[in-house]
C-alpha cells in the first residue's frame, strides 16, 4: 500500500473549535475596542482599524480551514476518483488534520485491496481460461478413444487421463473460490496466537516460539495460517514457527527455502515450482489478498532459515 508521510496537524476539534471560538470573540472584542479606541483617536479612525483586523483576522481563518479542511477533502477526492477510474495515483500529499490522515489511510488502504483483488480475479479468471484448455483436450481427446472402442491396457491409460484432467481442473476451480473467499474479512478483532493455533489442523506442526496478542480476528488468522501451512507443506517443510514481535507476526518454516531468482515473482499469481504435481501458483497470491483484505502487509524477509515472512498489521 503507497505510505503517507505523517505531520503534525492540529486535531479537527481543535480547528473547529478555535474558529468557533474565533468567531464568538471577535465580534465581542470589536466592540469593547471600539468604545475604547474611538475616545482615543476617533470613532471613524478606530472603526476603520477594526475593521482591518476583522479583515486579517477572517484571511487568515479561512486560510487555516483552506490548508486543514477543504484541501485535504479536494486532495482525497481526486485520489478516490482517479482510483475509480482503474488509475493508481499516488498518495495525497496534503491531509490536514490527524483525523484526515486516519480517513486517506483507510480510503487508500480500500482501494489498493479492491484494485489488487480486482487484478488477481481478472487474471486469474484468464490464467483458468487457458489453464483448462489442456485438461479439456486431454479429456475430449481420451473420450473420443473410448468411444472408438478402446480396450484392456488401453482404456485403462485413457481412463486414468480423465481422472488427471479432471483433478487439474478441480484444483484450478478450488483455488478460484479460495482467492474469492480470501477477499472477505470477519471484521475486527482481537487474538492471542496460541489461541489461534491450538485448534488448527494442519500438515506441518506449528511452533509458537514468542506468543502475543494480535490485531486481527481469531477466524481471519486461522485462514491465513492454515493457507501458510498448507503453501509450506506443499514445498517439503515439517514445522511452521510463529514469532510476535513489535514489527509484527513472523513465520518461517524448516523447508528448502526460495531461491534468489524466484523472490521476487513468489507473490505473483500463477507462479509455481510445482506444475507438474499439480501447484496453480496460487497459494501465496492467496496469503497476500487474506492479509492485505485485513488491513495488513506481507513481505519476503531475507534472512533466516526455510521461507520467512513477515505480517504487519496497520
Amino acid at each position: 500500500m503507497r505510505r503517507i508521510i505523517k505531520k503534525w496537524r492540529p486535531p479537527l476539534v481543535f480547528v473547529l473549535g478555535g474558529t468557533l471560538a474565533a468567531v464568538l470573540t471577535l465580534p465581542i472584542l470589536g466592540i469593547v475596542n471600539l468604545r475604547l479606541w474611538g475616545n482615543v483617536m476617533g470613532w471613524g479612525e478606530a472603526a476603520w482599524l477594526i475593521a482591518w483586523i476583522a479583515v486579517v483576522a477572517t484571511a487568515v481563518l479561512g486560510f487555516l480551514l483552506w490548508r486543514l479542511v477543504l484541501r485535504p477533502v479536494w486532495s482525497l477526492d481526486r485520489y478516490a476518483q482517479e482510483v475509480r477510474k482503474g488509475a493508481r495515483p499516488d498518495a495525497p500529499t496534503h491531509l490536514g488534520t490527524p483525523e484526515f490522515m486516519g480517513l486517506a489511510s483507510s480510503v487508500m488502504g480500500m482501494g489498493d485491496s479492491l484494485q489488487s483483488r480486482a487484478d488477481s480475479l481478472q487474471a486469474y479468471a484468464d490464467h483458468v481460461t487457458h489453464e483448462l484448455k489442456s485438461p479439456l483436450t486431454a479429456i475430449r481427446g481420451a473420450a473420443e478413444l473410448l468411444q472408438a472402442g478402446a480396450s484392456g491396457a488401453d482404456a485403462k491409460v485413457l481412463s486414468n487421463t480423465i481422472t488427471d484432467a479432471s483433478a487439474r481442473m478441480q484444483n484450478l476451480l478450488d483455488d478460484l473460490a479460495r482467492h474469492a473467499h480470501a477477499a472477505t474479512s470477519t471484521g475486527p478483532g482481537t487474538v492471542r496466537l496460541s489461541d489461534a493455533v491450538e485448534s488448527l489442523k494442519t500438515d506441518v506442526a506449528l511452533n509458537v516460539e514468542t506468543d502475543g496478542m494480535l490485531p486481527i480476528s481469531a477466524e481471519d488468522l486461522k485462514a491465513i495460517l492454515t493457507q501458510l501451512a498448507g503453501n509450506a507443506a506443499a514445498h517439503g517443510a515439517n514445522k511452521l514457527s510463529l514469532r510476535v514481535s513489535v514489527a509484527g507476526l513472523d513465520v518461517w518454516d524448516d523447508g528448502p527455502g526460495i531461491s534468489p531468482g524466484n523472490r521476487d515473482r513468489i507473490f505473483d499469481p500463477f507462479f509455481t515450482t510445482r506444475r507438474e504435481r499439480g501447484g496453480t501458483g496460487m497459494g501465496l497470491n492467496i496469503v497476500r489478498s487474506l492479509v492485505q483484505a485485513r488491513g495488513g502487509q506481507i513481505a519476503l524477509q531475507e534472512e533466516g532459515e526455510g521461507a520467512r515472512f513477515l505480517i504487519t498489521f496497520e
